[in-house]
């Protein structure tokens, strides 16, 4: 059976699960008239080498060689700044207050540059001699099936990252991690007919080169560097003609995770506006429990 039940006032069902009556407010309501912790100057013992807010999202404009050329997308940013050991705190509402500006200016166009006037920007509102940002977010692009040409859209998930300091300059960095197919060499070569095959995720990690200013896109170089390099390409859409040419390819190309990380970082090498890379390969081993990885850098 059910139980009626007699409602009080809202009011009255507050103060039931625990909601008062304000107090007395004696404190200043006035910003000005306000204590400012944050910045208290005294000895604090320890500088700070990084501090600010993270998993910060908000949507973005990217443009790339790839088709779609231009998207919008959800990043999640990560924004910091050192404080020295004579301040207490940071003024953790002017990084939202930054992203805000660039937010209602047009959106926020991910850029090299863009990013780089940004934490100049920042570290002058923070008032201090550095700040450094994280941007990571998903990059989409189409693929089409080898044999068909239907298209479809694939993602990769990409990070960049740039500092900034007075007196010094700017350094900027990128991730990208991409999936592919690798068939196991070994598999082949022992077996009478098949092999087994896996999808692996490539991740590359390089820093650029000074003079670097996106005349070439780096999410489409770094892409080509793992998917060329893989026993086959990821494909969103594919037909029975796709899937064989797909199959074949991957059968004439078989790579450990080891040939994987070394084919990568020769491409990487290559690319001019890199000056240093480190290349993680990670297969989801299709007969194992457990992951086969493998990871090398190097700086030229």
């Amino acid at each position: 059976m059910t139980r009626k039940i007699e409602l009080p006032p809202k009011k009255e069902r507050h103060k039931l699960f625990g909601s008062v009556e304000p107090g007395l407010k004696l404190k200043p309501t006035e910003k000005e008239k306000m204590p400012d912790l944050q910045n208290t100057k005294k000895d604090f013992l320890f500088t700070i080498d990084a501090v600010g807010i993270s998993n910060v999202k908000q949507p973005i404009i990217i443009e790339s060689e790839l088709e779609p050329n231009q998207q919008t997308t959800i990043a999640t940013f990560k924004m910091t700044s050192k404080i020295s050991y004579d301040a207490k705190g940071t003024n953790m509402s002017r990084f939202t207050e930054q992203l805000e500006t660039y937010r209602q200016n047009g959106g926020f166009i991910l850029s090299i540059k863009n990013l780089y006037d940004f934490t100049k920007e920042l570290a002058e509102r923070l008032k201090q001699k550095d700040a450094s940002i994280e941007v990571t977010f998903p990059w989409f692009y189409e693929r089409k099936g080898p044999s068909s040409q239907l298209t479809g859209l694939n993602h990769s998930e990409a990070k960049l990252t740039v500092h900034y300091e007075e007196g010094i300059g700017f350094s900027s960095s990128a991730t990208l991690t991409c999936a592919v197919t690798t068939l196991c060499p070994c598999s082949k070569e022992i077996s009478e007919y098949s092999a087994h095959n896996q999808r692996g995720y490539v991740t590359m990690n390089v820093e650029f080169t000074e003079n670097y200013h996106e005349e070439v896109d780096w999410k489409k170089a770094l892409l080509e560097a793992a998917e060329t390099n893989a026993s086959a390409m990821i494909h969103p859409v594919l037909k029975r003609p796709d899937e064989k040419m797909v199959t074949e390819t991957a059968y004439e190309n078989p790579r450990f995770v080891e040939d994987m990380v070394r084919l990568v970082a020769a491409d990487l090498y290559e690319l001019s506006f890199v000056k240093a890379f480190q290349v993680e390969c990670r297969n989801e081993e299709s007969i194992h429990l457990h992951d086969a990885i493998a990871s090398l850098s190097y700086r030229k």
